[in-house]
């Protein structure tokens, strides 16, 4: 039975796709675009946690002043005030990314693509090579989940990391480091 596969035009990238089929990333709801203070402060008193985010960001005014800056996107507020309104939005607008589950930690992985080493190149999960296959609780994801959860986690970089703190970790350096040159790559977790 197979399990979760990411796909995409290079490891990075399939991998990213993997972990965005098993956790959460780190993003901005579709809904929150507002620029102006008036329509955040607008859509924030909206809602209870957008009340909330007023609060933990430190605007503290009277219920009177509030309603007296809704009811007027032209009322003079002091800039201060306008920036504690910025950070509660941005706070409700940005949903945290999940941390990765010991799953996707500890998992056996499966790679697929044009995989190198030394001067063995070929292409793996076909017919003539097997997908070469990581333990990935053998590896460290300390730095992979830290750019992970700060939503600074694009593909270049988590291969880069993968490799080092991953495969590497599982079944050495190789030959001459791993390269990752193809087009095409799947990855499984099992």
């Amino acid at each position: 039975m197979a399990g979760p596969t990411g796909r995409g035009g290079s490891l990075g990238a399939a991998l990213n796709d993997l972990l965005r089929t098993q956790v959460t990333p780190r993003h901005r709801l579709a809904t929150y675009n507002a620029k102006h203070w008036h329509a955040q402060l607008s859509q924030l008193t909206g809602t209870r946690r957008g009340y909330e985010a007023l609060e933990t960001a430190g605007l503290d005014v009277r219920p009177g002043t509030l309603v007296k800056w809704l009811s007027d996107a032209e009322y003079n507020v002091r800039g201060s005030y306008r920036a504690l309104i910025h950070t509660a939005y941005e706070n409700v607008a940005v949903v945290p990314a999940e941390p990765l589950t010991d799953a996707v930690k500890n998992g056996q992985y499966e790679i697929s693509g044009l995989v190198r080493t030394g001067n063995d190149e070929r292409e793996r999960g076909n017919r003539r090579a097997a997908p070469l296959r990581i333990d990935a609780s053998r590896g460290d994801w300390t730095d992979i989940e830290t750019r992970w959860l700060a939503g600074d986690l694009r593909g270049d970089d988590l291969e880069d990391l993968f490799v080092d703190e991953i495969i590497v970790s599982d079944i050495g350096a190789g030959t001459d480091g791993w390269e990752f040159g193809g087009s095409s790559y799947s990855v499984e977790l099992r």
